[in-house]
């Protein structure tokens, strides 16, 4: 018979640093991601306003260079289909800022203060993430109005290259229905870019890279990151504020939001949660 005389199935002995290494790689689990996102969320919390302010500045400003990165390899590049495959890479460069310099980016925020409050759902608890939201969305929006202001008001860049990024802002811009799901989406990809990260471990870069090159070339529209595209029409005098504020600011808004807090938080909340008893 095989196995042990207690019919156990035979194991493989291994000694405590083989035991250690066996245990570092298995994945970590879901709880475990959790928790790591959510502690991460209750010191956020705990910020002043001046930190999230300045964190959400810096932010807003380094994501102009996803619309720059963007451009600028359209601009290179010739007319042909596989064009925006490539140029889509640029897309990238200012979420890899931004996440691996812990800047305060407002998607971001749809998820990571998020699960704190739905594990303790109180009004004291809602008004710190509403705080933390109010703060980092106005930042981060007056960072990417001085961003394409910069690139807007000044002869930095050739006129053919103005006319790249006049013409690629352009097509960001679609009617609200459209605009709405296709917001629900990048907010969906960008709260799963944050939630991948506590297990990427080496592979962070390519994490960023890979979803946020997916929000480009699918054209789904980014709050902040679309925010300097439609700040520099305006700018140039191809769209009012107004346009922007309804066209742009609102649907947006509003599909980010659903699709980190609904798609991602509230799911991953759910399952991480699942049969964990209440504490006493």
């Amino acid at each position: 018979m095989p196995g042990s005389p207690d019919n156990k199935p035979n194991t493989i002995k291994l000694d405590r640093d083989e035991l250690k290494k066996t245990r570092e790689r298995v994945t970590i689990s879901v709880g475990i991601v959790h928790e790591v996102i959510r502690e991460e969320g209750e010191q956020e919390l705990q910020r002043s306003t001046a930190a999230l302010a300045w964190s959400g500045l810096a932010a807003g400003l380094s994501m102009g260079f996803s619309m720059l990165g963007e451009g600028i390899l359209r601009h290179g590049l010739p007319h042909s289909p596989w064009a925006k495959l490539v140029a889509g890479f640029g897309y990238s460069l200012g979420f890899i800022i931004v996440v691996l310099g812990r800047q305060q980016l407002f998607t971001e925020n749809t998820l990571t203060p998020i699960l704190p409050l739905m594990q303790e759902l109180t009004w004291r608890k809602f008004g710190r993430v509403m705080k933390l939201w109010g703060t980092v969305l106005v930042t981060n929006l007056l960072g990417t109005l001085l961003f394409a202001w910069a690139i807007a008001d000044t002869s930095l860049f050739s006129p053919s290259v103005h006319q790249t990024l006049t013409v690629m802002s352009e097509k960001a811009i679609r009617p609200f229905g459209p605009m709405l799901l296709g917001a629900v989406f990048a907010g969906w990809l960008v709260a799963l870019m944050v939630w991948l990260l506590p297990a990427a471990e080496t592979a962070r870069v390519v994490i960023i890279m890979l979803l946020t090159y997916v929000i480009s070339i699918a054209g789904f529209p980014h709050l902040i990151a679309g925010s300097v595209e439609a700040f520099y029409l305006v700018l140039s005098g191809s769209m009012s504020l107004a346009d922007y504020a309804g066209r742009f600011l609102l649907p947006t808004f509003i599909g980010n939001v659903v699709g980190g807090v609904i798609l991602v938080a509230a799911l991953n909340h759910a399952q991480a949660t699942a049969g964990v008893p209440p504490e006493d």
